[in-house]
């Protein structure tokens, strides 16, 4: 059964609707859709991926005008940092936030830098944002020397940090932290977690100046969700099976895995395991049960089913009633920021750029 014929009469007719808009609109509207949406909405893309490589998508696409974002929020303010000025940013729905952002917001990190270089020099910490952050938050990072990075480069990016100074500060993630300062010999013991809820991180004096990195406590609820005892249960149901896992999962997760990496990784796994052989996956089920879809010769099955609820919330409605206003796009769905927080954020994705 394809896709058409899941859907209802009136989500199909969205759908032919949205088709039909694209078509007289051309090359001036670029609908871009995460790996974690519904497939419903993946299949109207112009573009699909991970967050930043859609926003250079959009950015580089040629004749772009309007560009309509399909996934949480902090993604679409990256289109908005990385966008040209002849272009607008609309997110179909402006509530599609992303809790992880939400762990870390700008104030409460720029307080936590204030007193953490209180104990360690300013020019000795080096501040490193996951790409799961806000646009104002990456240009908090931007003013004070750091980088952006993704589950990709992240190693690359803690390996350019520790060069340049000696303390590395990463936010939002802690798992993503963890696990990448692990993987790089850092011990445990110069790991240390900044609990926001806490008075001073919840760290003395002590545990920051002997800190190798401090990671910001946060976690994103979709990847959490995986647990050891899912991967056991996997080997015994699939014997022989391979298992990756995303590396916002914790690092006991990781370890058990067979493999872990950026949703970039895992497609490219999913492409690459041999015919008749069966992976599974640790991440959004929405992309777990596509590439099983798409590659039917082999077996690919979740580890557990975990949605992301704030990628669900945008529909094929929400989808179709942003590209319909066009060319006077709804006001609270327009990505706006201001050119202060551009720029700075600019400058922390040009530094990851060239590292």
């Amino acid at each position: 059964m394809n896709m058409m014929q899941r859907l209802s009469d009136v989500e199909t007719q969205y759908s032919e609707e949205i088709v039909a808009m694209k078509k007289k609109r051309g090359s001036e509207l670029v609908i871009l859709t995460h790996h974690y949406q519904r497939q419903e909405v993946v299949s109207l893309n112009d573009f699909v991926g991970d967050s930043l490589q859609l926003a250079k998508n959009a950015r580089d696409a040629e004749g772009a005008k309007y560009i309509v974002f399909c996934g949480v929020r902090f993604m679409a303010e990256a289109a908005e940092v990385l966008r040209r000025k002849n272009q607008v940013v609309i997110h179909p729905d402006p509530m599609s936030g992303c809790p992880l952002a939400d762990y870390a917001p700008a104030d409460g990190a720029e307080m936590a830098w204030e007193e953490i270089t209180d104990v360690v020099d300013k020019d000795d910490v080096m501040p490193l944002v996951y790409m799961n952050s806000s646009a104002a938050l990456k240009a908090m990072v931007g003013r004070n020397g750091g980088s952006v990075c993704t589950s990709s480069n992240t190693a690359r990016a803690f390996q350019w940090a520790m060069k340049k100074r000696r303390v590395v500060f990463f936010l939002p993630d802690e798992n993503l932290g963890r696990n990448t300062a692990l993987s790089l010999g850092i011990s445990p013991e110069q790991i240390a977690v900044w609990d926001p809820t806490e008075d001073h991180g919840g760290l003395t004096r002590d545990q920051i100046s002997s800190a190798k990195v401090i990671l910001w406590k946060g976690y994103c609820h979709v990847h959490t969700h995986f647990s050891t005892k899912d991967i056991q249960r996997a080997r015994e149901k699939f014997p022989g099976c391979r298992v990756v896992v995303h590396p916002e999962c914790p690092p006991d997760v990781v370890d058990a895995s067979d493999g872990s990496g950026s949703t970039a990784y895992i497609v490219k796994q999913a492409e690459q395991a041999p015919a008749g052989s069966t992976l599974v996956v640790g991440t959004e089920v929405n992309l777990v049960s596509r590439l099983a879809s798409e590659y039917e010769d082999k077996k690919i099955v979740a580890l557990s089913r975990s949605l992301c609820p704030n990628m669900f919330r945008i529909s094929i409605r929400k989808l179709r009633d942003s590209v319909a206003s066009l060319p006077n796009p709804d006001k609270d769905k327009v990505v706006s920021l201001s050119d202060e927080v551009k720029g700075e954020a600019v400058i922390a994705l040009d530094r990851m750029l060239s590292i």
